[in-house]
């Protein structure tokens, strides 16, 4: 009898009892394929129980697997099972991306981590006011604690001066993300819409670092910010959504209903319900939940989410390549990056704490000043 690849066996352990199914996300929602997640999961997995980890794990030969890439294998349900090294290995191909326009009616333009954007006035003075300061002195770097070390900033952005009476336009250069091959942004571009000193190719003026918030990025007016509901803010409109994912995902929809919610560009999502009330919401979300607990007990996740600000911009993102999305706040439209998680975890990790922070610079473009946030492309051997 010839040898049989762990792999393999692995992969017939998984058809036989499901076990990926048994693992849940733990974020709010949750918008790939089950069968992307199943298909990860054995190979971490595999890579972790075999302690061959995953640089050191070859690719099929080409010839092995006719009815697949190199690098991929056919599980015996026909699924396609890429190997890691697949995710390591993609050309990085830079293109350029139009994400639409800002404005700035204040003059003041911010860059700023959106699970943090609203934290400002807990930690010190109100983001608009320690923009203008900021500004004042030509821009830069904000954090606070004002007084603190960096290890211990919770919020931070980067303030720079702006045109107030004309759309900004806002550009990314992206690349491969080494997580599952979908662009992420390598480079943001703000066009200021004001003069730049100097010549077009003088040194660029150096405004400090951010890190890639884990809940996105959000740039905007700093004024229309001040008013900006975060993670647990109150929802702007009196409504939420309902979500609801998970390995009894198809007995609840038969029992309870609900839609497929898109929530990435693939068309994936969980189910549920849009825009309901929010004391709707929160009885809808009882009743899945009281089903789940008198029940299997576990193998559902429900969300509710209330429309805040935070969540408007998310929700405007989901069909973007992105995750980018613009809304309207104080009557300013205000842009929100999203962050997939996954390439999160593998990129940014840590954030300021473990040196993961990327330059903002003030440069020149056609004679005028231009933003530029800088994220270098993934280098595996860094």
């Amino acid at each position: 009898m010839g040898a049989i690849d762990l792999i393999d066996i692995l992969k017939e352990a998984e058809f036989a009892t499901g076990f990926t199914g048994e693992f849940a996300s733990v974020a709010s929602r949750e918008a790939l394929p089950r069968e992307v997640p199943r298909r990860r999961l054995l190979l971490v997995l595999f890579a972790l129980g075999t302690n061959m980890g995953i640089k050191r794990w070859p690719a099929p030969a080409a010839a092995a697997h006719p009815a697949g890439p190199p690098h991929a294998d056919r599980g015996r349900d026909g699924a396609l099972i890429l190997s890691v090294p697949c995710l390591f290995n993609q050309q990085m191909t830079e293109t350029d991306v139009d994400l639409g326009t800002v404005t700035a009616p204040s003059g003041t333009l911010v860059l700023g981590m959106a699970g943090w954007i609203d934290y400002w006035p807990q930690v010190g003075r109100p983001l608009s006011e320690r923009a203008r300061t900021s500004i004042a002195a030509g821009g830069g770097h904000l954090h606070g604690p004002e007084d603190s070390e960096p290890s211990a900033w919770m919020c931070e952005a980067i303030a720079v001066a702006a045109a107030a009476d004309r759309p900004l336009r806002v550009r990314a250069q992206t690349s491969a993300s080494p997580f599952d091959g979908e662009p992420t942004i390598t480079v943001l571009e703000v066009d200021l819409g004001l003069p730049r000193l100097g010549p077009d190719d003088g040194e660029p003026v150096q405004l400090g670092d951010l890190p890639v918030d884990r809940c996105g990025m959000v740039l905007g007016d700093a004024q229309a910010l001040d008013d900006f509901t975060g993670l647990d803010g109150q929802s702007t409109d009196g409504l939420a959504d309902v979500t609801y994912w998970g390995k009894y995902e198809d007995t609840v929809h038969a029992q309870f209903g609900g839609d497929r919610i898109p929530q990435h560009p693939s068309g994936h999502g969980p189910r549920g319900w849009l825009d309901l009330p929010l004391v709707e919401a929160e009885a809808v979300a009882e009743r899945l939940r009281t089903w789940t607990r008198e029940g299997p007990g576990n193998g559902l996740m429900v969300s509710v989410d209330a429309h805040t600000d935070f969540h408007r911009f998310n929700r405007a993102g989901w069909s973007h390549p992105l995750l980018a999305g613009v809304i309207d706040l104080g009557g300013c439209p205000v842009l929100g990056l999203g962050w997939d998680p996954g390439d999160h975890s593998i990129r940014h990790h840590g954030e300021r704490a473990h040196g993961q922070v990327y330059p903002a610079t003030l440069e020149a473009h056609a004679g005028e000043a231009v933003l530029r946030w800088t994220i270098p492309p993934y280098d595996p051997d860094l």
